[in-house]
């Protein structure tokens, strides 16, 4: 018996050491599952407009922007840190961004808040023009973006991939955009420092 407890212990230490850990955005309530399409989970933050908290974001990176994070301290290390988080998954894609709503939002003014968040961070605007006619087909079906619907934005050399609710919507065939699509939750003007955040908490050194 105190075999099979010190092995579960052992388990469940390298689970967490590892960064496979669903979490929890403390300000929703929303949980994330640990791992997604091969990629770990780094951390989860809100998304507010004002008072409102919109949707959760949690992010799925690789092993290899892990790797590049272990050995900065969140806090004496914190602005190399930051700089490193957003260059090291830029620097190693894919990476994914998985929305989940916590505020009912219209088709419209979905596509339009996040294609605006990359606009200032991307020069093609046909690149921002198709990014958002696909989030607005997948939202315009279902007539909104109610609480629970979730958006995942799949950035890779190839470019972003765009999904509602699981289904697949298409793929702006560009690789800049995949870019200014991670700076949107990375960079030093970034809509969601607490996701920031919550990635150093779980992959840097105290």
């Amino acid at each position: 018996m105190q075999h099979f407890v010190m092995k579960a212990f052992f388990l469940l230490a390298l689970t967490f050491s590892c960064g496979q850990a669903a979490m929890t955005d403390s300000a929703t309530g929303i949980d994330f599952k640990p791992s997604m399409d091969g990629l770990s989970l780094f951390g989860v933050g809100v998304r507010k407009k004002g008072p409102i908290k919109v949707y959760s974001v949690g992010m799925y990176a690789s092993s290899a922007a892990r790797d590049a994070l272990s050995s900065l301290s969140k806090t004496a290390d914190r602005v190399k840190a930051l700089a490193s988080l957003q260059s090291s998954v830029k620097a190693n894609p894919p990476t994914s961004f998985l929305l989940k709503m916590n505020f009912k939002v219209g088709a419209e003014k979905m596509a339009s808040a996040i294609a605006d968040s990359v606009s200032p961070r991307h020069n093609n605007v046909n690149d921002v023009e198709e990014l958002k006619t696909l989030i607005f087909d997948g939202v315009s079906a279902k007539g909104a973006a109610t609480k629970g619907t979730t958006f995942q934005f799949d950035c890779a050399n190839s470019g972003v991939g765009v999904s509602v609710d699981g289904k697949k919507q298409g793929q702006v065939s560009s690789a800049g955009l995949a870019q200014s699509f991670c700076d949107v939750y990375l960079d030093d003007k970034c809509v969601s420092s607490a996701l920031r955040d919550s990635c150093l908490d779980n992959n840097c050194a105290p």
